[in-house]
């Protein structure tokens, strides 16, 4: 089976640099066909770098990387310099990148690479909030046929929220851009909170990455370190949840995740849930699925998978 297309959508972030090397380092599976970049975890600004500074820490400076939307559609910016340190990437120290910002907007080349492509050839990959996919989707709305799944880390059911009580934090920066990408009817798959939560980075796991021994694996444990420091003191649990890594793992290998095709809809008005994911999990209304809601997942196989494909770089 050829690799398939994707482009990630993301606001890097440590877990997000793990989802993204991941993908680079399973070309069999997976061709990156760019990366754009969204303000999410950190602004726009310190994002596009962080995407162009993971992809030379994989010895991929040939990526294209994309400069994308600077804010929400409607709101003011969000941000989670508390969970990811001020440069998003705290932890190791890496350099700055050399390798170019492309000059065209990441909205734009999501819509080009669509029209391009052979219809239902690419899959888009969001790990961050949802404005650039909404955007595009609102500015060209031709593409929305074009895309062959939307494969997404956010929201949660079970889980709830873990930046407000009732919301995850990538659907609530821009919680009017998730309900255009959830009513959009492209195929959906979401990796929300009830999952990622079970990928826990435990201290056997993060030494299981420093024993690999390469630059990259490094790199990453030390991520880890820095930001379970929080997790870890919020939930009490015995590592830090490793998010959007789940995205791409999905798609190398489908087998370690299962779920519900349920409906899912997006608060935009509540002040007190403002951002929630209304999942119906247990199908108690009448409305239709549009989105396979992944509920667990097979965390050793998950992590066998992560730390085999990242010693590869």
């Amino acid at each position: 089976m050829p690799a398939r297309d994707i482009i990630i959508d993301t606001d890097p972030g440590q877990d997000d640099a793990a989802a993204i090397l991941l993908a680079l380092a399973s070309p069999d599976e997976i061709n990156v066909l760019g990366i754009t970049a969204v303000a999410g975890n950190v602004p726009l600004p310190l994002t596009q770098k962080n995407a162009r500074i993971v992809c030379e820490l994989a010895g991929k400076p040939d990526v294209k990387v994309f400069a994308g939307c600077a804010s929400p559609m409607v709101r003011k910016l969000v941000t989670a310099e508390h969970v990811h340190g001020k440069t998003g990437l705290d932890g190791p120290t890496l350099p700055d990148p050399t390798m170019p910002l492309q000059s065209q907007h990441g909205v734009d080349f999501i819509i080009e690479t669509l029209r391009e492509r052979p219809s239902g050839s690419v899959t888009l990959c969001p790990l961050g909030p949802l404005t650039n996919i909404a955007s595009a989707l609102t500015a060209a709305p031709d593409i929305v046929e074009r895309v062959q799944e939307i494969v997404l880390m956010g929201g949660a059911y079970f889980e709830v929220g873990n930046i407000t009580p009732a919301a995850e934090f990538n659907i609530y920066v821009d919680p009017e851009a998730a309900d255009i990408v959830f009513k959009s009817g492209i195929k959906i798959t979401v990796m929300p909170l009830d999952v990622t939560h079970k990928a826990l980075v435990t201290p056997e796991r993060v030494n299981a990455l420093r024993a690999a021994n390469t630059n990259v694996c490094s790199a990453m444990a030390d991520m880890v370190d820095f930001f379970e420091r929080f997790d870890t003191d919020k939930y009490g649990s015995n590592g830090a949840p490793l998010h959007d890594p789940c995205v791409t793992a999905y798609l190398i290998k489908p087998e370690l995740f299962t779920g519900r095709f349920i409906n899912v809809e997006i608060e935009t008005a509540s002040e007190l849930t403002l951002g929630m994911t209304v999942a119906d999990w247990w199908r108690v209304t009448t409305r239709d699925p549009n989105a396979m809601f992944i509920g667990d997942i097979d965390a050793d196989g998950f992590f066998d998978l992560l730390i085999t494909r990242l010693a590869r770089l």
